[in-house]
């Protein structure tokens, strides 16, 4: 890299706060990142290099950059690379795989023969408390409801997959199946845990199979973020995905001092406000927030342009459950005829892209449609 290599960032319509870029570049750009760590100027975080072939993939944080306007980096050699990881995961054989944000637990990813489906748990929030329900876990503060033992904290499940009950716990209830992990990644900008696991029935026959991609992101202690993405296989015959509220594709179940009925407040993307206003509704993403030890976060979900019905329908509840569930039309509409099952052919894919975002104060003071923005209409990048 002999000449200046300089990146600009254009924020475009949307002011950005401690918004994740990527700019990918040819190796012959940069040179060898195995040998060579490299570093923007102006920026105080290490960049993340990722390769891919004989490309190089870099990622950074951009800290705030207003609405219009536009910042150049400089691409620079770091001679003395960094060992310390902001985000570091950790495998715990047979259980459970740890995610540290510099040096605290931020979650765990639990896959475990115990459990019935792999699922995030916890999810410490920006005052250091967690912002989904312990229950079933053990450990929980006193009060806590322990209703719906299936909703565990932050998983991915469906009520009617090709005959097979994979949301409840119930006799009869079918399973999803750790297979194996395809990457543990971590780094000072994000760390990314890519599962492989089967839906199997009741009997124990395999349905299809899914790759979860969790990516983990190193951001100041206000706000947590996730990208959570789902890939369905249909490696065993064709999917059915049946109608039936009973499901989501990502679920939450909030701390149960978040449940409306105690603190907490529900909103979606057109302004419509808990239960009565957001259930079965389509919406871009879906806010829920509440105290917890008497400090307000909060917890929303934003649904990507790319994925199958977008906006998405939402089962969302009064008492803390909120899930992305694009299939269950019938039983949010009251129309039978109105049939929102859908099938994936054999041999085909079946892709949803999520994003989790955790935040101080209310929806309004976090900017949460602002930061909607940054994920389906990120900033450019130029190369010069």
């Amino acid at each position: 890299m002999a000449k200046k290599k300089m990146l600009t960032v254009d924020a475009g319509n949307h002011a950005r706060i401690h918004c994740p870029v990527s700019a990918v570049l040819s190796l012959e750009e940069v040179g060898d990142p195995q040998r060579v760590g490299m570093a923007l100027a102006g920026v105080d975080k290490p960049v993340q290099a990722v390769v891919n072939g004989k490309e190089i993939e870099l990622t950074w944080l951009l800290p705030r950059l207003r609405s219009e306007k536009k910042k150049k980096f400089e691409l620079k050699k770091k001679r003395t690379i960094n060992n310390t990881h902001g985000v570091e995961i950790v495998d715990e054989p047979g259980d459970h795989v740890a995610v540290f944000l510099n040096g605290k637990l931020f979650t765990n990813y639990y896959y475990g023969e115990a459990y019935p489906r792999p699922f995030l748990h916890p999810l410490i929030g920006p005052y250091g408390k967690t912002v989904t329900r312990d229950y079933p876990m053990p450990g929980g503060p006193e009060g806590e409801r322990e209703d719906h033992p299936h909703h565990r904290s932050v998983w991915t499940a469906w009520g009617e997959i090709s005959g097979a009950d994979n949301w409840s716990e119930l006799k009869g209830h079918g399973c999803v199946v750790h297979r194996k992990f395809e990457e543990l990644r971590q780094g000072p900008i994000f760390g990314r845990i890519t599962a492989c696991n089967d839906w199997t029935n009741s009997s124990g026959n395999k349905i299809c199979e899914e790759i979860r991609e969790m990516t983990f992101y190193n951001l100041p202690s206000a706000v947590r973020m996730i990208d959570y993405n789902v890939t369905f296989l249909a490696t065993e015959g064709r999917i059915s995905f049946d109608d039936t509220k009973e499901g989501g594709i990502l679920s939450v179940r909030v701390a149960s001092s978040m449940d409306v009925p105690v603190s907490g407040t529900i909103m979606n993307s057109f302004g419509g406000k808990n239960e009565n206003e957001t259930w079965g509704k389509p919406s871009h993403w879906c806010d829920y927030t509440g105290k917890v030890d008497g400090q307000t976060v909060g917890v929303a979900i934003f649904d990507h342009p790319s994925n199958f019905r977008h906006p998405t329908t939402w089962h969302v509840r009064n008492y803390g459950l909120m899930t992305a569930n694009p299939f269950g039309l019938s039983c949010f509409t009251g129309d039978e005829e109105n049939d929102g099952s859908h099938k994936v052919p054999a041999g085909e894919e079946f892709k949803f892209r999520y994003r989790l975002f955790v935040h101080k104060g209310t929806a309004e003071e976090a900017e949460v449609a602002e930061r909607y923005h940054d994920y389906v209409n990120p900033p450019s990048i130029e190369h010069g």
